[in-house]
């Protein structure tokens, strides 16, 4: 019990302390689970716990730093000018058309189960607008967290669903088909929200500004040129190619992210000296992602370790009386959106769902309601500081934590909640 008050107390002190922005996530997400660690009287293994938690994101921090490197190389390249383009044309300046496109973008490129390609993409279209406009790229930052935890964390190929279909041995098809529903329902919830914020974004603009914008949209001085060179078809079949290789999980992210990168530098940049300087200059946006994501190790590195997320959960189990063991996949998906937005991937997925599983085995309900109301807590996994990607999202819209979340969460909650009714009407999982 004292390790799950602990635990708690520890992911209320960094809420509290980053969102009053009292410490930046970087120091917080490291000084807060050192603490109770101390407290707890690990002490003595707080290296091991350190070195284990880094082990477990060193793969990530990797990929991240090359994606990153790979994304910024092919915006330097000017390759997603012509996806622009359409959008703005489409949108003919309304702030409302143009939200809504940032919500319908980022559903359908999370298909490909990577956050970082997904936010890559999305900024790469629609951040340029949001800053000509004045719009609060917040709503974008948002939008894209939302549709990710929607439809890459509740695809099979998408890495939450994936552990959780290993860690409990399902079958993939009859995981997902009941969830296809839901997960179309939650989309249509966003897209919703989207129309709504877009809304709000047109009141919030000067009016002179949007006109003077929809003018200039019209006239397609807004909208960027885009001549097809052969360097740019050369940069659209290689990342087409990277997509098809990602989803077909050809070889490890890490390693096609790395060969993607020097193919590219190779295609577009062509002297060592010049190819020296894109690196310093994308350094910029690569490093302090890397530093989060080690950091974001350590916090669940000690947290895991420590046994304090397994206390935290075999606390909240113990709250649901014997009587009440038909609600544990309703409660399942409850206690997902807490747990998912402070825990990492690994932590939850293995070690918490097998256990909520173990107890709804004991009241006859299959492990696949288990691992689907669990997935519902990926939307604000997408949100919490242990989602790698997110680190990506803000260094991109160039906000702070504790901001997005206080803007994000406004929004990412209610959906989580309607995803779970929308569970529960298409029988995704019951209550019966």
């Amino acid at each position: 019990m004292m390790l799950a008050v602990l635990g708690f107390a520890t992911l209320g002190s960094f809420m509290l302390l980053v969102m009053r922005k009292h410490l930046s996530a970087f120091t917080a997400i490291m000084l807060t689970p050192i603490a109770a660690a101390l407290l707890a009287g690990k002490g003595a293994k707080l290296g091991d716990m350190i070195v284990s938690g880094l082990d477990t994101v060193a793969p990530t921090a990797a990929l991240l730093l090359f994606a990153v490197l790979y994304f910024g190389l092919m915006m330097e390249a000017k390759l997603f000018d012509p996806v622009s383009a359409v959008i703005i044309r489409a949108s003919k300046g309304d702030p409302v058309r143009i939200v809504v496109g940032t919500a319908v973008l980022a559903l359908f490129v999370s298909l490909d189960g990577d956050g970082t390609t997904t936010y890559m993409i999305v900024c790469s279209a629609f951040l340029p607008i949001y800053r000509r406009l004045g719009m609060n790229p917040l709503v974008l930052a948002a939008l894209a967290t939302m549709a990710l935890g929607t439809i890459s964390g509740t695809t099979p190929w998408g890495g939450a669903a994936t552990r959780g279909i290993s860690a409990l041995h399902l079958d993939a098809g009859e995981y997902f088909t009941r969830m296809i529903g839901p997960m179309v329902l939650t989309s249509v919830a966003i897209i919703a929200t989207a129309y709504w914020l877009g809304l709000r974004e047109r009141h919030r603009i000067d009016p002179d500004t949007l006109n003077a914008y929809r003018l200039e949209v019209a006239s397609g001085e807004a909208i960027p040129a885009a001549r097809a060179t052969w360097r740019m078809w050369v940069n659209a079949v290689l990342t087409l190619a990277l997509m098809v290789l990602l989803i077909l999980e050809v070889a490890d992210l890490v390693v096609l992210f790395m060969v993607a990168f020097v193919i590219a530098l190779l295609v577009n940049i062509r002297t060592i000296d010049e190819q020296q300087e894109l690196i310093k200059r994308q350094a910029a946006n690569a490093v302090p992602v890397m530093m989060l994501v080690l950091a974001a190790g350590i916090f669940t590195g000690i947290m895991t370790d420590a046994g304090m997320i397994k206390a935290m959960a075999d606390a909240a189990l113990a709250v649901v009386p014997d009587t009440w063991g038909n609600l544990v996949p309703l409660f399942t998906a409850v206690l997902a959106l807490p747990l998912g937005f402070f825990m990492s991937n690994d932590a939850y997925w293995f070690g918490v769902v097998p256990v909520l599983a173990e107890s709804a085995s004991h009241y006859g309900i299959h492990a696949n309601e288990i691992a689907r109301a669990g997935a519902i807590g990926q939307i604000l996994h997408s949100m919490g500081p242990t989602s790698a990607p997110l680190w990506v999202l803000l260094g991109l819209v160039k906000a702070e934590l504790g901001d997005f979340q206080k803007h994000a969460l406004r929004w990412g909650i209610p959906v989580s909640f309607a995803y779970v009714a929308f569970a529960l009407l298409t029988g995704a999982i019951t209550i019966a």
